[in-house]
């Protein structure tokens, strides 16, 4: 999965706290994330997708017409960390099908719902955001 975004360093740290994922490598401008096997985390979460930050000169417009949806353990805190690394709440939290999901933005607007409840990544996912 590539993320098109005006500054890939300043990123990294974001969506890396973001998804669990840790930094694998630098090329010119890329900069690859991959699951980070060191944490606590299911199978499903380890062979998860590489993310490629990709600089783009253009800066993001409108909605996102794919994003990621997270599952954390403690979603409240999850939400106070990533707004300490720059990240922002879109709309207010929405409460459907069981569960509850909080709409962010990375520092560059780039969205991702914080999910609680329900079913996590190894069952599916019941979000719609």
């Amino acid at each position: 999965m590539v993320l098109d975004c005006r500054d890939p360093d300043a990123l990294v740290e974001f969506w890396s706290v973001a998804l669990g994922y840790k930094l694998a490598d630098k090329m010119d401008e890329y900069r690859v994330l991959v699951p980070d096997p060191s944490r606590d985390a299911s199978a499903a979460e380890i062979y998860g997708p590489v993310v490629i930050l990709a600089q783009v000169d253009d800066v993001k417009t409108g909605k996102n017409r794919m994003h990621l949806d997270t599952h954390p353990d403690d979603p409240e805190a999850h939400i106070m960390r990533l707004q300490r690394l720059g990240g922002s709440l879109v709309g207010e939290r929405i409460e459907r099908f069981g569960i509850w999901w909080q709409t962010m933005a990375d520092p560059e607007g780039n969205e991702l719902c914080v999910v609680a409840g329900g079913q996590g990544p190894d069952e599916g996912d019941a979000s719609s955001g």
